[in-house]
């Protein structure tokens, strides 16, 4: 049996208003980052492949989980958010949410997204068709794959492998915790979902402050 472990960055930039300023983590995303890396070194075996996408947040989250060299594949970086969110407004006069206002704003764009109504720098079927491919090559029987990466793209592979609508795949999207582990395994019938939103690391008294979803 093999397994793929997803990993949601550290707490990147939350006030930013754009792609490039929201990433970096933050002092708390960093110190998830470790706290995570302490964990797996405990209570996880070796890993065949460590995978990052190529977005800074994800290259030191898997710096602070203890993996300096990940193997970089930009296919595993975000969905462009910030400019389906403008496009949004643009097209349907849906102005972008504020931090308690994503509840609602999500599904809005992806169901959108979905029916191109619009789009950012790639259509939803390019973006469904490049972290599918991912999930495809890294299931492997008998291997162990570490990937570390964002919320949509787990997301996306959870709609994968449930058969989710854009709106039921929106409602997973929304509960993602920074730093959250996600188990794929991988059986003869191919990959399913064995765990999600999993956070072991933060689950202590004095770690609740850093279960964060932004």
């Amino acid at each position: 049996m093999g397994e793929i472990i997803l990993v949601r960055h550290g707490q990147a930039n939350s006030g930013a208003t754009d792609e490039e300023s929201y990433d970096r983590l933050s002092d708390l995303g960093h110190q998830q980052a470790r706290w995570l890396g302490d964990y797996l070194r405990d209570r996880e075996g070796p890993f065949d492949k460590v995978i990052s996408g190529s977005l800074r947040r994800h290259k030191e989250t898997a710096a602070g989980i203890g993996y300096d060299g990940p193997q970089i594949d930009a296919r595993l970086n975000e969905m462009d958010y910030f400019n389906l969110g403008q496009a949004l407004e643009d097209v349907h006069g849906v102005p972008f949410p504020g931090p308690d206002q994503f509840a609602a704003h999500v599904p809005q764009v992806m169901e959108a997204w979905h029916k191109a109504e619009i789009m950012g720098v790639e259509t939803f079927a390019s973006f469904e068709d490049r972290v599918t491919s991912v999930l495809q090559e890294a299931a492997k029987p008998g291997s162990r794959v570490l990937c570390v990466t964002s919320g949509g793209v787990i997301g996306m592979i959870i709609r994968h492998l449930l058969n989710l609508d854009p709106t039921r795949m929106a409602h997973v999207l929304l509960p993602i915790m920074n730093s959250s582990l996600h188990r794929v395994r991988v059986i003869p019938q191919g990959p399913i979902l064995a765990s999600f939103n999993a956070v072991p690391h933060l689950d202590q008294d004095d770690r609740m402050y850093a279960q964060t979803h932004y």
